[in-house]
Order: C-alpha cells, then sequence, then structure tokens
C-alpha cells in the first residue's frame, strides 16, 4: 500500500487500482457551453472564507472482506467562514428526494442558522463523522461547546466495503483541520472516492459563477457529491451523452464467475456498444452545497437552494425514487447577527432581484456535477468491480455531432 498526504488530502493508495486526476480538463477548460462567467477557480471557495478539507480512503483490491476491504471512501467538509472563526450563517436546506440523509436539518430549518462545517461521507458512516465533528469542536476555543453538525451521505457499497466502519475519527478531524481556500480536489476524492455518476465514475465536483456588477458582484459557488442517475438520461449541456454511450457500463474485472455471479463481466478488450441494463434506474444519491457572498435571508437561501434541483434536471437527473437528493445553502454576509447582543440589523437583496442568483446557482450546479465526471478516473473496487470515467475524447466527438463542438 503506498501512502501519501498531500495538504487537506489524505491517500492511502493500493498500487494500480485508481489512478489520481492529474491535469484533466475541466468544464470551462473544454469550453462546455453551460453559460455564466465562473469565478477565478471555478470553484465553491471563490466565495470568501470558504475552505474545503477532504480526506480519501483508498486501500486493498479483489474479493470484498467485510472489515478489510476494499476500501474506496473518505469524507469531505467545508467550512463556510473557515475552520477558525466559529461565527455562524444564514442557511436552509431543500431535498428534491428524500431517500437519504443530512443531520442537522431540522434545527436549520427552524433557526434559519447554520452553525459550524458541513460534512460529507458514505452512508454509513455518517454517525462517526458527526461526532467526530462535536468532538473537535467542543476542543477548540471560541467553538460552541454544543452542535447539531450537519452531515450528509450518499451510498459507496459497490465500491468500496461500506460495512466496514473505515471513516474513523481521525479521518474526519484531517479534513477539519487541512482544510484551505484555493483550488479544490474534483472526481475520486473525500466522500466522493467510491460514487457512481450516471453509470459512470463520478464523485466530488465544484464550479462558480459570478453575478455582474450591475446585480450586485455577488459569487455563487456549489460543491457536489454526485452519486445518482440513470446512464440514458444523461445530458451536457443539452446534449443526450448517456444515449449516445450505451456501453462502458460497469463490470466486474475478473473471471471468476463466484464473485457477483449475476453482474456482468468486463469486456478483454475495450467494451462494444450494447443497450442500457434494464435497472438502469437512477439509483443514487446527489448532496449538493451553495455558497454566496449575497446578503440572503434564511427564507431567500431556501428560494435560492431550491434552484440547484433544476442544475440537477439539466443533467438529467428525475429525483428518482431510490435517490437521496439532499441541497443546503448558506451565506457569508451579515457577520455576528446569530449572536444574543441585543437588536442587530441585517441586509438582504431584493427578492426582485434573486433572479440572477437562481441563474448563478442552477449554471454552477450543472457545472459542478460536469466537473465530478471530467476528474473521476476509471476505478476497480469491492469484489473487483469497476466503473468507467466519462471518456473526454468521445464526449468531444459526441457534442461535435449535435453541433456543440468543444475542446481544442
Amino acid at each position: 500500500m503506498l501512502a501519501s498526504v498531500q495538504g487537506a488530502f489524505l491517500l492511502l493508495l493500493s498500487v494500480g487500482e485508481v489512478v489520481l486526476a492529474q491535469g484533466k480538463p475541466r468544464a470551462r477548460d473544454l469550453g462546455i457551453p453551460i453559460g455564466g462567467i465562473a469565478g477565478p477557480l471555478d470553484a465553491i471557495t471563490d466565495v470568501g472564507g470558504v475552505e474545503v478539507g477532504q480526506t480519501t480512503l483508498i486501500s486493498g483490491h479483489g474479493r470484498l472482506v467485510v472489515g478489510q476491504g476494499p476500501v474506496r471512501t473518505g469524507v469531505t467538509v467545508i467550512h463556510p467562514r473557515g475552520r477558525s472563526n466559529p461565527d455562524p450563517v444564514f442557511g436552509a436546506w431543500f431535498t428534491l428526494n428524500g431517500n437519504g440523509e443530512m443531520t442537522g436539518t431540522t434545527w436549520l430549518q427552524e433557526s434559519g442558522i447554520l452553525e459550524g462545517p458541513i460534512a460529507i461521507t458514505n452512508t454509513h458512516s455518517v454517525g462517526v463523522v458527526r461526532d467526530a465533528i462535536l468532538q473537535w469542536q467542543v476542543n477548540r476555543p471560541g467553538m460552541q461547546p454544543w452542535g447539531l453538525p450537519l452531515v450528509a451521505e450518499t451510498f459507496d457499497g459497490a465500491l468500496n466495503d461500506i460495512n466496514g466502519f473505515h471513516v474513523r475519527p481521525e479521518h474526519v478531524f484531517s479534513a477539519l483541520d487541512g482544510a484551505r481556500t484555493g483550488p479544490v480536489q474534483e472526481g475520486a476524492v473525500g466522500g466522493g472516492t467510491g460514487m457512481i455518476c450516471h453509470g459512470f465514475k463520478g464523485g466530488i465536483g465544484t464550479a462558480s459563477r459570478k453575478i455582474d456588477a450591475q446585480a450586485g458582484g455577488y459569487t455563487v459557488g456549489v460543491l457536489v457529491q454526485c452519486n445518482y442517475g440513470a446512464r440514458r438520461e444523461l445530458r451536457i449541456a443539452g446534449v443526450p451523452v448517456g444515449e449516445e454511450i450505451p456501453d462502458l457500463l460497469g463490470c466486474v474485472a475478473t473471471p471468476d464467475t463466484t464473485v457477483r455471479p449475476r453482474a456482468r463481466r468486463c469486456e478483454p478488450t475495450a467494451p462494444t456498444p450494447r443497450q442500457a441494463p434494464l435497472d438502469d434506474n437512477g439509483a443514487g444519491s446527489i448532496i449538493i452545497v451553495v455558497a454566496t457572498d449575497a446578503p440572503l435571508l434564511p427564507h431567500q437561501l431556501k428560494r435560492m437552494v431550491t434552484r440547484a434541483a433544476l442544475g440537477v434536471g439539466r443533467m438529467g437527473g428525475k429525483g428518482e425514487n431510490s435517490s437521496g437528493d439532499i441541497f443546503v445553502a448558506f451565506s457569508t454576509a451579515n457577520p455576528r447577527t446569530s449572536a444574543d447582543t441585543g437588536m442587530v440589523n441585517v441586509s438582504m437583496v431584493p427578492n426582485a432581484r434573486m433572479n440572477a442568483l437562481f441563474y448563478a446557482t442552477v449554471q454552477a450546479t450543472e457545472a459542478a456535477i460536469v466537473n465530478a465526471l471530467l476528474a473521476a478516473e476509471t476505478t476497480t473496487g469491492a469484489d473487483d468491480y469497476r466503473v468507467y470515467a466519462l471518456p473526454v475524447d468521445r464526449l468531444k466527438a459526441i457534442m461535435a455531432k449535435y453541433g456543440r463542438p468543444i475542446g481544442r
């Protein structure tokens, strides 16, 4: 096993199993016509003060042995004002389909206040991540000595030993303490390490949009953990990419027929086109975090975060029955307004001027999902199950076929 630490990014990597994305093109590099103007980083960290930390756990290969691996999982955390600033923010949440979990939302809805970091992990690690955040908070000066952390999940059990409970408190502490501003690593990293999106390898993606000066000059940043969607439904900038790539489906990369006996075997060479399977039913989930520096009150953030669903819809997500599509938004404006200091004054964008923020939310959500797909690498995990990356060369050819050429 190879182990390395890179800033906020802890990697335990089985050699040959997963290759990290290095210099892969993003949506704006390819000129994918999603719309809007990205910020300098095209990331959630374009919103001033926001920090992202990730711990990625990758080890083992071959047959699944519960408690041992293979491991393809992790945790991603977002500090709204940075890890050293405990000042809460106004927030709101929305669920498109509720087959999933995000802790702490009852109090968020009641109070309109988001206190502490947001974390995303796998379905069976929500509890340990929540408890670790509390332990981290109560031991830090200036942090409140209690809390109801926001921890969300998507299911990575196809690639990961999810019942082995490999995410531990120290992994959460590493992500919390290692969070930084600046570029955000995407693809099969952090909580997104074992995720599958529209039948391709998914994971973490991020993007941002700048509002023009006449509309306030604000920034909207989005981070997604995408693990949702049917292949046949995938659209990129309106082009039916999923219909054009009916091959490269998940398969078992071993001749041993006792491993997942009903599963599709990987072809010895490049897979050939075939019809999408009948069980291509959009199973999975997506978590979306929307950040902005626009001065919005909780009811306005609720309006804004609801529009993230439109970005998912533009990509082909339909809020399918078995998908947990849960979104949260926060504003870094109006500092120190949650303190009990008597009367406080807040500022807000007029409701009549919300449209630019709505457009930015939809565009950044769509771009973040595309970035997750572009960054992710083909991954082989538990029981030699393999999920293929979205092939950029074929994407370029498909976009050109439909009169929307991209790339250089």
